[in-house]
């Protein structure tokens, strides 16, 4: 008699590394009932996990949320990065988020000088951006626009 080996299914998935995009989307409702949004990121550990990176490797932060609205123009940074992390539910996600909160223009910056935010650009997930052509974002490597010569702006100079 020959006995046949039992086939085990070892392809899982852990619950504490799966993304929860039910909850996601729940934050991002209330995220936007507050500002409207020009542009979402999601990046961070959960992410590359879901992208298939291997598992030796340092983790960095869990998740890292990237925020872009118009309606941070004047607000203290602190304020709205404090207000959007109060929002996020780290028992539902199964973690704490490190919230990055930009203007299109501190955006534009940082995404060029902070490794964070040019790690969720290159590796994240695009869950939001706004396609209104008044306000597009320039792509990542467009250098900002010149000033215009003062003789296109006031004619009457030349």
């Amino acid at each position: 008699m020959t006995t046949v080996p039992l086939v085990v299914d070892n392809r899982t998935v852990e619950l504490a590394a799966a993304l929860n995009l039910g909850e996601m989307q729940r934050y991002l409702n209330r995220i936007s009932d507050r500002w409207p949004l020009q542009v979402v990121m999601l990046g961070g550990a959960r992410v590359d996990d879901f992208r298939g990176a291997p598992p030796q490797r340092e983790r960095g932060h869990e998740y890292v949320v990237l925020l872009v609205s118009p309606a941070f123009e004047g607000m203290p940074w602190l304020e709205r990065v404090y207000q959007a992390t109060s929002l996020w539910d780290g028992m539902e996600m199964g973690d704490l988020a490190d919230v990055h909160c930009y203007t299109v223009d501190e955006f534009v910056r940082r995404r060029a000088t902070a490794p964070v935010i040019k790690a969720v650009v290159e590796r994240g997930l695009l869950l939001f951006e706004d396609s209104d052509p008044l306000s597009p974002l320039p792509p990542p490597d467009a250098a900002p626009p010149a000033d215009p010569p003062l003789s296109q702006e006031h004619p009457e100079i030349s």
